[in-house]
């Protein structure tokens, strides 16, 4: 038996916003949808990265002694500015889901979601974890989640958060980039 996806047309002006883990092609399908559907396309890490001088993540993290509650932060500030914007295409990093609290523990962040709510619909691409993790092992250019976790345990550990989000939910395993972006056409009636 397939399973056909629930579709819920996009109304005007609503922004496409893809969500989900580290190595889920969120990057790939946002610049494929893009190009297909001629909206504008905004990334929340290069929004990061532009508002920290040019700083890498993996810098600015750095910067701070390992402590992501910096790096929160400027992504709330900078999520709440793309979320403004109506029509476009939201390229989310992977823990866009996530606040820390006092004790530097991972938490759900109502005030990103609902800031990006408030003009989209979220789109999980979702896949299995292990795979993802694998797919990211040994990619310098992203800093390291946790100091005593590895990326498939946070992964696993975000994924209610990620279902929380999520207006849709796109499966990913086995698919090529064409077939995802298919699939997020057909959930938002594009």
């Amino acid at each position: 038996m397939k399973i056909v996806p629930e579709v819920r047309p996009l109304a005007a002006g609503m922004n496409i916003v893809l969500i989900g883990p580290r190595g889920s092609g969120k990057t790939s399908v946002s610049r494929r949808l893009a190009a297909v559907t001629g909206r504008g396309l905004l990334s929340t890490d290069l929004l990061v990265s532009y508002e920290s001088e040019g700083a890498s993540i993996a810098a600015l993290v750095e910067r701070h002694g390992g402590d992501w509650r910096p790096f929160r932060e400027l992504e709330y500030q900078v999520v709440v500015k793309a979320a403004a914007l109506e029509g476009i295409i939201i390229d989310c990093g992977g823990g866009v889901v996530v606040d820390l609290d006092a004790a530097g523990e991972e938490i759900f962040s109502e005030r990103k979601v609902a800031a990006l709510k408030r003009h989209g619909q979220l789109v999980w691409l979702k896949g299995d974890a292990g795979r993802l993790a694998a797919r990211i092992r040994g990619d310098e250019s992203r800093p390291s989640l946790s100091r005593t976790n590895d990326a498939e345990t946070i992964m696993r550990r975000r994924e209610p958060f990620y279902r929380l989000a999520a207006d849709h939910v796109v499966e990913i395993d086995g698919c090529r980039i064409p077939e995802i972006v298919e699939r997020v056409g057909t959930v938002l009636g594009l």
